[in-house]
């Protein structure tokens, strides 16, 4: 099983990749710099999770492969973008990203910065592109609900909240869980329900995959508070231990090691029983759940 989803992952980050090599082209203009940039942050591995969500998510609607495979890539510039700013120094001042020095450190805070806001609003161009699906009114659907995923609701109000928690270690597991949600998870359930509604899905099938995407995020990210207070930055491919050095509220702080990786794998069974309505054909998902608690990167 787990080589099947190791297969699978390595097939659909390949296909992603080729995408957004394709639609990140560099121009000869002055502007080169920036477009280097982008393909810089986003051409640079990675495990493709979201996308990987994107992908198999469509399945389950018979999805065509090339309107998910392009909302699979805009998921990815979406993310790299909030990478790029987040490992800047006015937030978290990181220096490595997935094994490479991060996108500032490599070109300069100035193109990072723009590099960032660029595959942004990169992402929203492909999605309203009507190479992403036919129907006008799925295009619209898809901008709407990565734009909520993604902005002052979602990622970005996260993003806030976890500036703020750098400064408070008194926030209580409700506080941290509101956090992660918008941070992290939000933009999980957007690549989990992405499938769902290039599909036309019914709305039981949208609450189910929403519900999968909810425990989906709270696991993922505990596994990555996991990693953070006991990983290997070789391994992890970032900074680790940076949260216990800012004294930040994190589910290991609150928990501790062992509540939190209990929490983590009940959390990650909870995720893949959302999936039984659609049998077999959600087999690969239902691996995710147990693939974001036991990854050490």
């Amino acid at each position: 099983m787990a080589t099947s989803l190791d297969a699978a992952m390595t097939a659909t980050a390949k296909a992603v990749e080729a995408e957004l090599d394709r639609l990140l082209p560099v121009s000869d203009g002055p502007e080169r710099r920036v477009h280097e940039a982008m393909r810089y942050s986003t051409l640079n591995g990675g495990k493709r999770l979201r996308p990987f969500l994107v992908i198999e998510s469509a399945k389950l609607f018979n999805v065509a492969p090339s309107c998910a495979l392009r909302v699979a890539a805009a998921v990815e510039m979406i993310h790299s973008y909030s990478l790029v700013h987040d490992d800047l120094p006015a937030m978290d001042d990181s220096a490595l990203r997935r094994g490479r020095p991060t996108t500032h450190v490599q070109f300069d805070e100035a193109t990072a910065v723009l590099a960032g806001d660029g595959l942004l609003t990169r992402a929203f161009e492909v999605l309203a592109d009507p190479g992403s699906h036919s129907d006008a009114k799925v295009r619209v659907e898809l901008v709407s609900a990565l734009a909520a995923a993604s902005g002052p609701a979602g990622m970005v109000g996260g993003q806030m909240f976890d500036l703020i928690a750098e400064h408070d270690n008194t926030l209580d597991i409700g506080a941290i869980t509101r956090l992660q949600r918008m941070k992290t998870g939000e933009l999980i359930a957007f690549s989990s329900v992405a499938g769902a509604i290039l599909g036309k899905a019914p709305h039981a099938a949208r609450i189910a995959l929403a519900a999968y995407a909810h425990d989906l995020g709270l696991a993922f990210q505990i596994a990555d508070d996991l990693l953070d207070a006991e990983g290997d930055a070789a391994l992890v491919g970032k900074d680790v231990g940076k949260d216990a050095d800012a004294g930040k509220a994190t589910f290991v702080s609150i928990l501790g090691l062992e509540r939190a990786r209990a929490q983590a794998t009940m959390l990650a069974s909870q995720a893949a029983a959302h999936l039984d309505s659609f049998a077999e054909k959600a087999d690969l998902l239902r691996q995710v759940a147990t693939f974001v608690v036991t990854r050490r990167s």
